[in-house]
């Protein structure tokens, strides 16, 4: 897939007006409102450099969380957060194809930066089309005449079919950003390359993608063992016949993931002890961490995969030449039970194999270590990363691939 799309290189950029979508969905204070993290703003800071530096004229498209959630807000302060970084003025509109918005593009002259509003202010963002319908729409259309190229840098969106990822590549020449470009290689080429022992870490919450890539990885042969934690491994056990107690299987059946049971059960039938579930938990305790055997577990909640479980997944990630992780071990964010994700996290950091840590949470908690340097690859996009870890196609990357039929 790599191959297949346009990047920055294949255009001549100087004096181009350029329209970039990037990722800088960000951490906000609910009190403040203040943005707590900028790790995004600085990731496609490269992309945007780049473009400044080659004359330029950069429109930006970013969107911060969805309708309803307290953190949805304008990116006034984004705008503020990047010019420091970037350590030049990031010029800033309330609107996104308004005639002020329309004359602010027309205005820009070479190396200089326009953030427009938040994309999900507009009603049509995430409404489900495909580019072609996405391409109808009225930001595409007001704004497609006043752009030469558009460039996709937001990998960690590119999952989703949405009017600013994927309706601007059916009529404009586009290309993928240096963000977008690296996380297809280095995913990819580790896929196409993995050696034995491979590992994949699975765990978090969004139980019904971890199973998906744990089907794919091991019918296809890359996973020598799939190793579960999280809610993930609770319904592992429970498809193992183990039980995990009445409030895990109700919290299990309230997610909605009780036919995920069901499809386990065939994968433990096909695989055996490639599916390696835990041989003991922590459950919460009168407010407390006790680790339990998983044959008596009490009807307490489990939070974190045992002391017992974390020494024996620990030495299989150090004895792997691959290891992918996706979820972190437990609820992380509680210190007691905090425990299985940083000792993973950190067998890890100090394995000699290659380490792919698959975004959202566990990327966090690896920053939050200050470990991610001794990562291989820390992925910018949990959700991206995971549905190409399960062999499934990234739609905003096949829009990139039909504009590159139209526009090579």
């Amino acid at each position: 897939m790599s191959t297949k799309f346009l990047t920055i290189d294949d255009f001549s950029i100087e004096d181009k007006t350029v329209l970039v979508r990037i990722d800088i969905n960000s951490p906000v204070d609910p009190s403040s409102g203040l943005i707590l993290d900028d790790t995004r703003l600085k990731l496609h800071a490269e992309t945007i450099k780049e473009l400044l530096n080659k004359g330029a004229k950069v429109v930006i498209l970013a969107h911060q969380s969805r309708p309803g959630k307290n953190d949805f807000t304008s990116l006034a302060q984004h705008a503020d957060a990047f010019s420091k970084i970037l350590n030049l003025p990031v010029k800033y509109i309330d609107s996104l194809f308004s005639t002020s918005a329309q004359e602010a593009i027309k205005n820009l002259k070479p190396h200089e930066i326009l953030l427009l509003e938040n994309v999900r202010f507009f009603a049509e963002e995430t409404l489900k089309r495909t580019p072609e319908e996405h391409s109808q729409s009225i930001l595409v259309k007001n704004l497609s005449p006043l752009i030469d190229i558009y460039i996709n840098d937001a990998f960690a969106a590119a999952h989703r079919s949405q009017t600013s990822l994927v309706g601007f590549t059916v009529n404009t020449p586009s290309a993928a950003g240096r963000v977008m470009e690296r996380e297809l290689t280095v995913i990819q080429n580790a896929l196409g390359g993995v050696e034995s022992p491979c590992v994949f870490l699975l765990g978090g919450m969004k139980a019904d993608d971890s199973i998906e890539v744990m089907k794919n990885v091991l019918e296809n042969g890359t996973a020598d063992y799939v190793l579960t934690t999280g809610l993930v491994a609770n319904i592992v056990l429970w498809a193992a016949g183990v039980d995990i107690a009445e409030i895990n299987r109700n919290f299990i059946e309230t997610r909605g993931y009780r036919s995920m049971v069901d499809k386990v059960e065939g994968l433990i039938a096909k695989f055996g002890d490639r599916i390696v579930y835990p041989s003991d938990v922590a459950c919460e305790v009168d407010g407390e961490r006790v680790d339990v055997s998983i044959d008596e577990i009490p009807n307490n909640s489990i939070f974190d995969i045992g002391i017992n479980s974390i020494n024996e997944y620990a030495t299989k990630i150090r004895e792997a030449k691959y290891v992918f992780a996706n979820g972190p071990a437990g609820v992380f964010e509680d210190l007691k039970f905090a425990m299985g994700t940083e000792d993973l996290v950190n067998a890890m950091a100090t394995s000699q194999g290659f380490t792919l840590v698959g975004g959202g949470h566990i990327a966090a908690a690896t920053a939050a270590l200050g470990v991610e340097d001794k990562m291989s690859h820390v992925s910018s996009g949990g959700g991206a990363c995971i549905s190409l870890l399960a062999g499934k196609d990234l739609v905003a990357v096949n829009a990139l691939i039909e504009s590159a039929k139209k526009f090579k």
